[in-house]
């Protein structure tokens, strides 16, 4: 028997002035992101980081956390260049889902 395929995502929120940054990583981007922008979670509900700006995908989910753990310790600047690479506008990205 063959075991079914998943996919996992790292993605980062932020807030509307695009001033702090969250990542994050499940298997299920869109429910999670519905969930910061309805207020689920201290920090992100805390800081208000409702607008999905970057994601990445992944089929294993220690690479993933391997990829989110990269990501958290690295600059602040990285992470920007990061976003900007993608999503150079820094819209909100959860209606495309």
């Amino acid at each position: 028997m063959t075991a079914m395929a998943r996919t996992f995502f790292v993605y980062m929120m932020t807030n509307a002035g695009n001033t702090v940054l969250y990542i994050g990583v499940t298997g299920d981007l869109p429910t999670r992101v519905w969930q910061h922008r309805n207020g689920h979670g201290g920090f992100t509900a805390h800081y208000r980081l409702k607008k999905l700006v970057w994601w990445e995908m992944y089929g294993d989910p220690r690479t993933a956390i391997g990829r989110e753990k990269q990501l958290k310790a690295g600059s602040r600047a990285r992470k920007v260049a990061l976003v900007s690479g993608m999503n150079p506008e820094w819209r909100d990205l959860y209606g495309e889902l």
